[in-house]
């Protein structure tokens, strides 16, 4: 115990004597670490946000019609920015059938949709329209203000779209285009609460209205966009998808089934890639590292050449003297991996903040985990570095170190 205490001093003794050699190589450790921990972080924290968000809508399946099967059938006549001829649909025995399969799983909803002019004053611009049932309004959108619509003449807006035209409770838009005098009067009675991109219905910035009144401008009454599924149980979403396929796709395939928790799986493992890769190209800071503290090892063995063959010829064993300068690299190691930890703490906030925008998964174990990671890796990577040097200074030749200048 006494001959390990007075290798570890004479450890401590040579990071003493070479403290600026020294604390620039604790200084590499530290950046590596840092660039490894807050890469890691931000990867998480971003991963961790954009799958809260999606899993809001990962209940939900989108039915649409298959375009490798032909479509389902010629629209009815348009109105006012009508519908293009070759769009596809889903007829209404195809949507009784998908309500038939999927109504024991959650809510099941026919979806009309048209992109056209609006006006409000003397602005124009396009926007989305939606036509849905009237009870099954209210039991997917939520309202900001204002009340769901009662008539084919009123309409709930998304929060967006009253904010660019300024729009408020009462106002009144018109649907069409002006130039060929096809154009309809609505009137706003709610505004919807914010939504956010989804998969099945994208509301900020478009208008909502019954069915009757949007195959009243465009006609098609019975030729939905799409179907949405919002299912009650997540884990349903794979069989009401293969339940769906195998009996609507039996002769041919007439509809697609769009799982929003495939996509989020997607996009989980394409952020994790993401961070990764860009972990590993901020581990390059912690090759730069190693290769400094190989440098300093080197040169320390150099310089303490006759030393080494001062404790060789009075018995120290070729063990403690690579002890020894193990012991240095670590103690370089474990003071940079404990700095970099702290470090990482306080710039990993700033740049989680500034590049997630929130740091509410901060704190969290899958984002925190990164600290000792960087930490772990930082130590090892240092004390790698000084094997050689451990292991060439432990077989210098003690006569010959003597001799040395």
């Amino acid at each position: 115990m006494r001959g390990k205490d007075i290798i570890f001093r004479l450890a401590l003794r040579s990071i003493r004597l070479h403290f600026l050699r020294s604390t620039l190589a604790v200084l590499g450790i530290v950046i590596g670490v840092v660039a490894i921990a807050t890469m890691g972080m931000m990867g998480a924290n971003m991963t961790l946000s954009v799958t809260e968000q999606l899993s809001e809508m990962g209940n939900v399946l989108v039915v649409t019609e298959s375009r490798e099967g032909g479509g389902g059938g010629m629209p009815g006549p348009g109105g006012p920015g009508g519908r293009l001829d070759d769009d596809d649909f889903i007829p209404e025995d195809q949507f009784k059938d998908i309500e038939r399969i999927a109504s024991k799983y959650g809510t099941v909803y026919a979806l009309y949709s048209e992109s056209d002019t609006i006006e409000v004053g003397d602005e124009e611009r396009r926007a989305t329209i939606y036509g849905l049932d009237q009870e099954v309004i209210p039991e997917i959108m939520g309202l900001a203000s204002g009340a769901y619509p009662k008539s084919t003449s009123s309409v709930i807006i998304g929060p967006s779209l009253a904010g660019r035209l300024d729009l408020t409770l009462g106002s009144k838009i018109d649907i069409g285009d002006p130039d060929e005098n096809a154009t309809i009067t609505v009137r706003v009675v709610g505004i919807i609460e914010e939504r956010g991109m989804a998969m099945d219905l994208n509301t900020d910035s478009a208008i909502i209205g019954s069915e009757k009144l949007f195959t009243g401008i465009y006609g098609g009454e019975g030729e939905y966009r799409q179907v949405n599924i919002i299912l009650d149980d997540i884990d349903d979403a794979g069989i009401v998808s293969t339940e769906i396929e195998e009996q609507l796709n039996k002769k041919e395939e007439q509809v697609s089934v769009q799982d929003s928790s495939r996509m989020l799986e997607n996009i989980t493992e394409t952020l994790g890639t993401m961070t990764t890769f860009v972990m590993a190209i901020a581990g390059i800071s912690l090759l730069v590292a190693a290769v400094s503290i190989f440098n300093v090892m080197m040169m320390s063995v150099t310089e303490r050449i006759r030393e080494i063959g001062i404790l060789r010829s009075i018995g120290t064993q070729k063990g403690e003297v690579r002890k020894m300068f193990i012991y240095e690299s670590a103690i370089l190691g474990g003071l940079g991996a404990v700095i970099g930890a702290v470090a990482s703490l306080t710039i990993g906030w700033v740049v989680v903040l500034a590049m997630v925008g929130s740091t509410d998964y901060f704190f969290a174990p899958a984002s925190l985990m990164y600290v000792p990671f960087g930490m772990a890796i930082g130590f090892i990577t240092c004390v790698l570095s000084g094997v050689y040097p451990a292991w060439s200074a432990s077989n210098l030749d003690p006569i010959e170190a003597l001799r040395a200048e």
